[in-house]
């Protein structure tokens, strides 16, 4: 029976070249060759699978070559090489410090280096997940890493450098690798599979490159598992099928029915996943990945993130097209919130549901929503039919109790109310009328449930001041009173105009002839305001004191007028100031401020 070599190792690359993904150190590592700057230790660092190790034997083979091509690589034909490839240099020791981290282990390795090499310039010590090595192992290598014989060169290689201490890293060039993308990965592997005759289409690769995250060693290692799966031929449904990844075709259906609001169709594909033996977690995290790509489509300069297939990509931008920006941002959203809450809920099943079924109503929500205004915090009916329709459409009469004590307690509908009462001059049934009136239309406004025809406080201030009724009595008043329901007003001032609020608690109307009140202020600015909400404090206070005829007058003071309303206790302290005596009265008496 033939020997099977893995793919990882019979494709493992032997030149710098060869490496996939990692061109920029490589291109260091062979200038430094040619130019003969090199360091006494090297610290390689970086995911798995990145060629760390890789090129560390690549690096020892082609410094000891003794003949160098002009671009830096290994001849792999004189001695030095053929024994390396042989895998009987005696120039190159290799030490995984997972299973040699202790002191001992550093001391054998300290009395090798002294040996100098039979063969070639240099002896390379190669120290695989060097943050294994235990602290004391770690001060015992300080001095020979930091002044090691001439003939000496360590490469250390490490996935976590963060363990590493300060002092070994100042002693060592760092490299950091980085995670190959998944384009080189699938070309690789379109070359392993054309070189191993196998039939294998790109949307499949790209799964298996997408799946590897960043490693090509995992990369190969998974093509070897499919390969055996499908016998040779590699197609994009056996790679989902054998690696249990859900098919992107969902994503695409699911998005097309949020955007038609179809919660129903939704549902049904959720459910359709579950039965294939998904879990709901990882259907969610999929699911806000495609959002992300849709979000990434938008724009050409964003495309290149996209790592897709060519095809898939096409479709990607298709329907990014459909989708608004702040739809894909509220679905992120809503994504996100479902997998953060995903492992504390107890019924997982009904957790995705409900976020399907606020994704399917996005976009109903932001056509409802005028500009300007925050989303209400609903979810409208799944499952509608015409009967509910009728349901909600249909007008309801408008029941108002009897105030009348002599009357029966059954309710009376508006209209026999208002023939009632309509004979009845009397100003407490105007006011009532008037509050029907308002409440009557703020629920017709709500039963049409346009929120964009909506009346702002001002203009419904405006409006019931033309629609008042003209038999409402001028009731006479004083001016407490009127300094009574000027704070009221004030009070009543939402919280933007609490600045406002607080000068007119200050202020001090003065009640002049003919119903005209008359408020003094310091400066224009404050006139300014004032004249702004005129109208809304004069039909405050004609409503509140029950005369139509109320009138306010705004003037800037004069110099020298006193504009600040002071309590008693201030009335006191001024007149203490300009009679001395007042206080020895006081004292002798034995008086106080009530």
């Amino acid at each position: 029976m033939k020997n099977f070599i893995v793919s990882a190792r019979k494709y493992r690359p032997s030149t710098f070249d060869s490496v996939i993904g990692q061109r920029a150190l490589t291109i260091t590592l062979k200038n430094a060759i040619v130019t003969e700057k090199l360091a006494q230790a090297y610290l390689f660092c970086g995911p798995r699978g990145v060629g760390k190790t890789t090129c560390a034997r690549i690096f020892a083979k082609t410094i000891n070559c003794m003949n160098i091509t002009s671009n830096g690589e290994a001849c792999n034909e004189c001695e030095s090489c053929t024994a390396f490839n042989e895998q009987r240099s005696f120039n190159i020791h290799e030490l995984d410090a997972a299973s040699n981290n202790s002191v001992e282990d550093i001391r054998s390795l300290i009395e090798q280096v002294r040996i100098p090499p039979q063969i070639g310039k240099y002896k390379v010590y190669i120290i695989d997940e060097v943050h294994m090595l235990s602290s004391s192992a770690f001060n015992a290598f300080l001095k020979t890493l930091e002044e090691p014989p001439a003939h000496a060169i360590f490469i250390l290689a490490t996935t976590e450098k963060h363990k590493i201490l300060p002092t070994i890293l100042s002693r060592c060039q760092i490299y950091d690798f980085s995670r190959i993308g998944v384009n080189d990965m699938v070309e690789h592997l379109q070359y392993v599979a054309e070189k191993e005759g196998i039939e294998a289409d790109v949307e499949g690769l790209n799964i298996i490159a997408q799946k590897a995250d960043g490693g090509m060693r995992d990369a190969l290692s998974i093509f070897d598992q499919v390969v055996s799966f499908t016998g040779g031929k590699i197609h994009y449904q056996d790679v989902i099928a054998n690696l249990n990844v859900l098919d992107y075709e969902y994503y695409f259906k699911l998005t097309n029915n949020f955007l038609e609001n179809k919660i129903s169709d939704s549902l049904l594909i959720f459910n359709d996943i579950l039965n294939k033996g998904f879990d709901g977690n990882h259907f969610i995290t999929g699911l806000a990945s495609h959002f992300r790509n849709l979000l990434v489509s938008k724009d050409e300069a964003t495309a290149c993130l996209l790592e897709t297939a060519t095809n898939v990509k096409t479709r990607y931008i298709e329907q990014a097209k459909k989708c608004t920006s702040k739809f894909l941002f509220h679905a992120m959203k809503l994504c996100n919130e479902c997998d953060l809450n995903y492992r504390m809920s107890k019924n997982k099943r009904l957790l995705v549901e409900l976020t399907l079924i606020q994704l399917a109503q996005i976009v109903q929500d932001e056509e409802e929503i005028p500009a300007g205004h925050s989303p209400k915090n609903k979810i409208s009916p799944i499952f509608s039919t015409d009967q509910t329709q009728a349901k909600i459409t249909e007008p309801r009469p408008i029941v108002i109790q009897q105030t009348d004590p002599q009357s029966k307690s059954n309710p009376l509908k508006e209209e026999e109310y208002l023939q009632k009462n309509a004979q009845k001059p009397e100003r407490t049934n105007s006011v009532i009328k008037s509050a029907i009136h308002t409440s009557i239309k703020a629920i017709q406004g709500d039963l049409k449930k346009d929120s964009s025809e909506k009346i702002e406080e001002k203009q419904i201030l405006q409006q019931s001041t033309t629609t008042k009724n003209s038999n409402i009595e001028n009731s006479p008043y004083t001016e407490q009173d009127l300094n009574l329901k000027w704070i009221e007003f004030a009070l009543k001032l939402p919280r933007k105009d609490a600045a406002m609020a607080g000068n007119m608690k200050n202020m001090n109307p003065k009640l002049l002839e003919n119903n005209i009140f008359e408020i003094v202020v310091d400066n224009a600015m404050a006139e300014k305001d004032m004249l702004n909400i005129k109208p809304q404090i004069e039909q405050h206070l004609r409503t509140r004191l029950h005369n139509e005829q109320i009138t306010m007058k705004v003037r800037i003071s004069e110099q020298g007028e006193v504009l600040k309303v002071y309590s008693k206790a201030e009335q006191w302290q001024l007149l203490q100031k300009k009679n001395i005596s007042l206080q020895k009265l006081k004292d002798l008496l034995g008086l106080e401020l009530s």
